[in-house]
């Protein structure tokens, strides 16, 4: 029996309540719905850019491949028995049997609707649409059946966000301590860790890939994989190097023999070897010197790899051993560059600390290339749909009498979860880098930046790029964007209609608010009458 998630019916991939949707919605000639992040990534709000991926993975495993007849006839079965009762039997529960049959007779299974998105690799700012969907005619109702799969796309997202904000801090350094031709080095400085912390394997090649748009550096081969053989027409994307781990350094009698042993193998060219697996000090006083002549006469590349302690301590320490023990150049910025080792640091390593341990580094006269960082669940698993606040929300709708109706959300209770309403535009300005969002009854854009790359099925006038051209855009514009880190993405235009959506919909709540107490007080009134009529009567 085949036990992988590939195999559910792909009619459950949302959430229990969107299922009942269909039945609730009023009837509509047409339904839109967006997509975004309503935050940047954490707290330096000097900096608001966010880094748009995913969205190829999404499409391309869940709707350009047909949902079945098999899909449905799973899902009906599973429906039979997921709704609760107060007396906690399961009872059959609602469900669009007949629209979904509807859509596999009529349109060969292809989910009926259209999305529009911003390329991969796109750098935006908070509230532009990443995405926006519109349903039409019967499948109006379907609209945001997909919101819960679409809104997955906040964790490539938020990975390749962090990525290159951790790119930012470690390309300051370089700057400053790494001479020109050296600066290529950068790629290799942030190593994902990742794979071992993820939830499933799935997870891994999703944010893996994200974080390879910014970086080579990855031990989370089923990434490196994907993104090679799946995106890239076999053309490499990430690299790793020969490395020992804990179980390495204990299974011989001594850190000694195991050191020499993977100089023996790898010593000609980059290997790493962790360094704490019983006193990290003595192994780098004592025991690091008593092979250098082996590594020196191999001629490779060493890196040392603490593995506890505070991270800022123990990358000094190894860099003075090697120091000590391999010497070092100094560049033309007047840095140390040892000679032919290095540290890497993948324990307890964060966007937040990383800038700590660097500045120390330069503190000490050392090159910012002496150090590289592996990051593993800070990188791949310590961020949630939260952390840049990804929503999806119905933003308008025809009804079935022709009439339309511009749709927002306008919680009194927090301001920052108000929507956007009507169809939107999203402009990118090429000279800017900044993204803004118009109504789409706007005569300002020129051209919607957002792109249609899933049409029901139907044949779409746009190719998946391959993961070099979606490095290169984010390239591109992250260096484009670099003067405008913070940009307000509404536009005057768009501005103008929220005030006026607003202001139309507090006055139907007023005149609602109105009507309700007039129907209270009608009630009331009629109670009372009733009550003296009954008292009338017992008289």
């Amino acid at each position: 029996m085949d036990m992988s998630v590939s195999t559910l019916p792909k009619f459950i991939l949302t959430d229990s309540y969107k299922t009942t949707h269909p039945f609730l919605y009023p009837d509509a000639k047409k339904m839109v719905a967006y997509s975004e992040f309503r935050s940047a990534y954490g707290k330096d709000t000097q900096d608001q850019r966010i880094v748009l991926y995913g969205v190829r993975y999404i499409v391309q495993n869940y709707l350009e491949k047909p949902w079945t007849q098999q899909d449905l006839d799973d899902a009906v079965i599973f429906f039979k028995t997921h709704k609760a009762t107060l007396d906690g039997s399961h009872t059959e529960f609602p469900f669009p049997k007949d629209l979904f049959q509807k859509m596999i007779d009529e349109n060969n299974g292809y989910f009926p609707v259209k999305i529009q998105a911003l390329p991969e690799g796109s750098v935006l700012y908070p509230h532009t649409p990443v995405m926006q969907i519109t349903a039409e005619g019967e499948y109006s109702r379907l609209v945001t059946y997909l919101e819960t799969i679409l809104t997955h796309i906040w964790y490539p997202s938020t990975v390749a966000t962090l990525s290159r904000r951790c790119k930012d801090l470690i390309h300051k350094y370089f700057l400053d301590t790494v001479d020109e031709e050296f600066m290529g080095a950068l790629q290799s400085r942030l190593h994902d860790f990742g794979f071992r912390g993820c939830t499933s394997v799935e997870q891994s090649v999703i944010g893996g890939c994200a974080h390879l748009l910014n970086f080579d550096g990855t031990d989370t081969m089923s990434a490196a994989y994907y993104a090679q053989f799946k995106l890239n027409n076999g053309k490499p994307v990430g690299s790793s190097i020969p490395a020992t781990e804990h179980s390495i350094m204990t299974s011989f009698n001594t850190e000694r023999e195991a050191m020499l042993k993977l100089i023996e193998k790898f010593g000609d060219g980059l290997a790493a070897c962790v360094m704490d697996s019983y006193d990290y000090a003595n192994a780098l006083e004592n025991v690091l010197p008593t092979v250098a002549a082996e590594k020196l006469e191999k001629g490779g590349f060493l890196v040392l790899r603490p593995d506890s302690g505070d991270p800022v301590t123990v990358v000094l320490d190894a860099l003075k051993a090697a120091d000590l023990v391999f010497g070092h150049v100094v560049n033309k910025k007047g840095y140390k560059v040892i000679n032919g080792a290095s540290v890497i640091q993948g324990d307890g390593i964060g966007y937040e600390n990383i800038s700590e341990i660097l500045r120390k580094v330069k503190e000490e006269g050392y090159s910012a290339m002496n150090v590289a960082f592996g990051m593993g669940g800070g990188l791949l698993q310590k961020v949630n749909r939260d952390t840049m606040s990804m929503a999806t929300k119905l933003s308008h709708i025809t009804y079935a009498d022709g009439k339309e109706r511009e749709v927002m959300k306008m919680p009194k209770t927090d301001l920052k979860k108000v929507s956007l309403p009507g169809e939107l535009v999203v402009v990118k300005d090429g000279l800017t880098g900044t993204t803004t969002v118009y109504p789409l009854e706007s005569k300002t854009p020129k051209k919607d930046d957002m792109i249609i790359v899933y049409n029901g099925g139907k044949k779409v006038d746009w190719k998946w790029e391959s993961f070099d051209q979606v490095r290169a855009r984010l390239e591109r514009e992250w260096k484009t964007s670099a003067n405008h880190k913070t940009h307000d993405a509404i536009s005057k235009e768009l501005r103008s209609k929220i005030d006026n959506v607003r202001h139309k919909q507090e006055n139907k709540n007023d005149q609602d608010r109105t009507n309700i107490c007039l129907l209270s007080q009608k009630s009331e009134e009629s109670t009372l009458k009733d009550r003296h009529q009954a008292w009338m009567v017992r008289r």
